[in-house]
């Protein structure tokens, strides 16, 4: 998929603003220029960028009412899809926590978040305080078991669960939800015909 058709899905398709695109450019160019030290993102994935990372993630809006309460991103890495989500929101109410544990990454994001004033924070530990969000978001961060127990045990409900997953996301949630009654949903991804996008409702 070509930047410029990605670029007309996220207008046309998922509401984002010129000003949001703008955002997401600098970011983008942000990204691949400390990729070059740092290998934040894949070097094969690199020249795909729109497509493999910021579609990827900036698909999620569709499930997130940002009108009210706020949105945790689980290992949020280069700011996928977090930072992304972010950048599309324009409610200054509406709040975006991205969580990280590597301080290289974290210190990347709060250098974006500080350049193009975005309305995020950062946070190093998912297990340092209870997590208080409408929404959590995953996209690369662990099993979906391990999401899983940290929507069950450590996060205030209720809350929707929304996990980027690839080719085994009905196996994953066959085995993350046998040991609780859980009602999900599997939808379609935009950017890959295998993938799938997990919803699961916390109450």
């Amino acid at each position: 998929m070509q930047d410029l058709e990605v670029i007309n899905i996220l207008k046309k398709d998922l509401n984002f603003t010129d000003e949001s695109i703008k955002k997401i450019r600098l970011f983008n160019n942000f990204l691949l220029e400390a990729n070059q030290k740092h290998n934040f993102i894949s070097k094969s994935s690199e020249k795909d960028i729109w497509s493999r990372h910021v579609l990827d993630s900036a698909q999620l809006v569709k499930f997130i009412d940002f009108s009210q309460g706020s949105l945790s991103d689980l290992g949020t890495g280069a700011g996928f899809p977090g930072l992304v989500l972010a950048i599309f929101n324009t409610n200054r109410d509406f709040h975006v926590k991205l969580y990280e544990k590597s301080p290289v990454k974290r210190s990347f994001l709060q250098k974006v978040i500080d350049r193009l004033s975005i309305n995020a924070q950062v946070s190093p530990n998912i297990y340092h305080a209870r997590i208080d969000s409408r929404y959590i978001t995953s996209r690369a961060f662990k099993k979906l078991e391990v999401v899983i127990q940290v929507s069950r045990e450590i996060a205030q409900k209720p809350h929707k669960l929304i996990v980027l997953k690839g080719q085994n996301a009905q196996e994953e949630v066959n085995k993350a939800l046998k040991k609780g009654n859980f009602t999900y949903k599997l939808e379609k991804s935009i950017t890959d015909k295998d993938s799938k996008i997990i919803l699961v409702d916390f109450n």
